[in-house]
């Protein structure tokens, strides 16, 4: 009797790991949450010698030299073709890029589209470009496009059922001033990426970039650290 109960155990405890897992493929999103007063985000473009970070996986070894642990990484936005950052850049409350409000063709381009930035008073804020001006108190800032939610509503050029269909990662801010990461785990077209965001009650939220999207996030079980970016989303702790 103790023989059948113990292999009734084991097989109860593995059918709920098989549970679990299916549950984490099913999901069609990576979701991260980050707290700017309680974590360290930053953006990085090159490290010490100038030279482009790129990976998340170079991201991750170079801050390992450093004595920091990479908790979280995530391609911060677009990149031209010598990967500096597609429009407005500023990194450490200095403009290495400007901002950009030329008029072409492209997801960048798609108007309006935005800046994601947070001041030195670690507040997180998501605006139309149009919207955005620049002070002394910006920590961090990366331009993208396009806005996926303005002012609570979906992107005016979004259609509901598009085929146009892709991985897709963005990043918006939550009721409570927390920023959240999201990447689709499934090609998803931008209507439907617009409204996850609007579920989660985010008033504004801006596209990052397609089918490259990559994403590190340990904690979520989900660890991609190839890549050649321009600019990357980073939330690094001390290590002890």
């Amino acid at each position: 009797m103790k023989i059948k109960i113990g292999l009734l155990v084991v097989i109860m405890a593995l059918a709920a790991i098989a549970i679990n897992a299916k549950t984490d493929a099913d999901d069609p999103f990576l979701v991260y949450k980050a707290d700017l007063i309680k974590q360290d985000l930053k953006l990085y473009w090159k490290n010490d010698k100038g030279q482009n970070i790129g990976s998340i996986q170079n991201l991750k070894l170079w801050l390992e030299g450093k004595n920091q642990t990479l908790d979280f990484a995530m391609n911060a936005g677009m990149y031209k073709k010598d990967h500096s950052p597609q429009g407005l850049y500023i990194e450490k409350r200095k403009m290495l890029v400007p901002l950009d409000t030329t008029k072409a063709a492209g997801n960048f381009y798609l108007k309006p589209n935005g800046v994601f930035y947070f001041t030195t008073q670690k507040t997180a804020v998501i605006c139309t470009t149009q919207d955005f001006r620049n002070n002394a108190k910006i920590e961090y800032a990366t331009q993208s496009g396009p806005m996926l939610i303005i002012d609570g509503q979906i992107h005016p050029e979004f259609k509901k059922g598009s085929a146009n269909v892709n991985i897709r990662n963005g990043v918006g801010i939550l009721p409570d001033g927390k920023i959240v990461f999201v990447m689709s785990k499934k090609e998803i077209n931008f209507y439907d990426f617009a409204d996850y965001f609007k579920s989660l009650g985010c008033r504004n939220a801006l596209y990052l970039d397609g089918y490259v999207s990559r994403a590190f996030a340990p904690s979520e079980n989900w660890i991609q650290t190839d890549g050649n970016f321009g600019v990357l989303f980073a939330v690094t702790r001390s290590k002890k």
